[in-house]
């Protein structure tokens, strides 16, 4: 009974962990890499090769604007069949009517 106590409290304060770092607008180095749930390594290599917004105001420590990483995560959408199938045919629509 007490392990089962101790597992939900201990999901608990991984909860509010979490909801604590939605709330955050700059995010350390180590919050950013659970934030976007990759290892440090990655994410030095993306800092480095200055693939993801980031601050380093004193030449050391690395801090990243929570909005800026969710608009560099949503850069990158793969168009879905559905979306190229209405653009195909929303193209041949309107070449169609503008040859009348």
């Amino acid at each position: 009974m007490d392990d089962l106590i101790i597992e939900k409290l201990t999901n608990i304060e991984k909860m509010l962990a979490a909801q604590a770092l939605l709330k955050k607008d700059v995010l350390n180095f180590e919050e950013a890499c659970k934030y976007l749930d990759i290892s440090q390594s990655h994410l030095y290599k993306l800092t480095s090769t200055k693939q993801v917004p980031h601050f380093c105001p004193q030449g050391k420590r690395l801090y990243f604007n929570r909005i800026e990483l969710d608009e560099w995560l949503q850069r990158h959408r793969q168009t879905s069949e559905s979306d190229i199938d209405e653009a195909a045919a929303n193209y041949v629509i309107r070449n169609s009517l503008s040859k009348r």
